[in-house]
Formats: C-alpha cells, sequence, structure tokens
C-alpha cells in the first residue's frame, strides 16, 4: 500500500495551492479563470466576424501561452426534481398537482434517454519564476535548480501572476466573455476531479493551448 500512495504522489505534479495560486513541483505557478460562455450560433454574420477579429487582436496582445480547459459533466438533475417535489403538497388545485407530477415524470424519462450536460470554461494561466543561480546568471526555476520558497519571493512572483491573469480578464471582457479567478477551494475541487475523473459521472474534459505574440 505505501508504494502504491508514494506513486501516486509522485504522478501528481501539484506542490501547493495557495493565495489563489497553483504551485507545481517542477516551480511553475499558474492561475485559473472560469469564463463565462457566448451564444456564437445566434450571433449575425457581421458580429460573428467582430467577436473572431476581437478573439485574434487578444491573443495577438498576449506574450505568454494561455491554455484553455473545458469540463463537460452530466448534469445531475435530482435537485431540481426535489424541489418540484417538495412543491407538490403546495398547490391548492388537483390539476396542477396532476400536471407537476406529469412535468417530473417527463423530466425523468427525457434525462434518462439523453445525456444533458453541463459544461465548464476554464483558462488557465502559466508563469515560470526565475531566479539568480550562484554563477550570476538568470536560470528558470526547471530541472535540478530548486525554486524559492520563501513567503516575500512567493508574493513578488504571484503579483506577476496577477498582472497577467488582470490582461487575460480585460481581454475576454471586450469580446463579452466575462471571468472570476478561482480561489483555493474551488482549485483543490477542480484539481481533485481532474486527477479523479471516476468521481464525475460522465466527466469528459477538452483542453487547447493559445500562444500570444
Amino acid at each position: 500500500m505505501a508504494s502504491k500512495k508514494q506513486a501516486t504522489q509522485d504522478f501528481v505534479p501539484l506542490r501547493d495551492i495557495k493565495q489563489n495560486v497553483v504551485v507545481m513541483k517542477d516551480g511553475r505557478m499558474c492561475s485559473i479563470l472560469l469564463a463565462s460562455s457566448i451564444n456564437f450560433a445566434l450571433k449575425s454574420l457581421d458580429e460573428q466576424r467582430a467577436i473572431l477579429g476581437q478573439f485574434q487582436t487578444f491573443l495577438n496582445t498576449l506574450d505568454f501561452s494561455i491554455q484553455f480547459y473545458i469540463q463537460s459533466r452530466r448534469l445531475d438533475i435530482e435537485p431540481y426534481l426535489d424541489q418540484l417535489r417538495e412543491r407538490e403538497p403546495q398547490q391548492d388545485n388537483d390539476l396542477m398537482r396532476i400536471q407537476l407530477r406529469e412535468y417530473i415524470s417527463f423530466i425523468k424519462t427525457f434525462v434518462t434517454e439523453v445525456d444533458v450536460m453541463s459544461k465548464n470554461f476554464f483558462i488557465v494561466i502559466p508563469y515560470t519564476p526565475k531566479t539568480v543561480d550562484i554563477s550570476g546568471g538568470i536560470s528558470s526555476m526547471l530541472g535540478n535548480k530548486k525554486p524559492k520558497t520563501d513567503d516575500a519571493s512567493f508574493e513578488e512572483h504571484r503579483l506577476q501572476l496577477e498582472q497577467r491573469a488582470s490582461l487575460v480578464e480585460q481581454g475576454l471582457n471586450r469580446i463579452g466573455v466575462r471571468t472570476i479567478t478561482l480561489e483555493d477551494e474551488a482549485l483543490v475541487e477542480l484539481y481533485y476531479h481532474i486527477f479523479n475523473p471516476a468521481d464525475i459521472s460522465g466527466s469528459a474534459p477538452e483542453q487547447s493551448g493559445a500562444h500570444g505574440g
């Protein structure tokens, strides 16, 4: 059991999650934004062209890479059905109670026959801190170089990452996409589900990368 536990720990690349920042074992840091979606198909042709042009401009303004991560989950409809069941005794009209029961039955049948999926859209913003080695040269915190872990150094790098996240947020806002930064608890939940996909019924993550500049 000990060997299996150790092997699992070695597989997970995370070292820490703190102050809304994910710290990897190789020293890299990243911030993750949860983004809203745009119903592109309902836009006019001119609006679609404008959105694509603004998105291209946004990517060209970046001088660092970002990653888009899409997480699909089968929608759990039971909480909604529970609310409907609670409302049934509150109906004064017999016809309304019958219609409510029929509606509940319809929803249960529908989600059984059709996979109703919810999608979450994430933008991963990376930052690789730099450190000065003993010979005076600048080197990346990769390989055998041990990253600085003191609070002052972390705060400096966190602010640099925050500036990148702000640029991404502003660029996406211009094309109508709203974003929020995932905080520690949400980050822990996200990575737990990434490394334990069996715990998410119907989970189907998709991911892609984009580079600015």
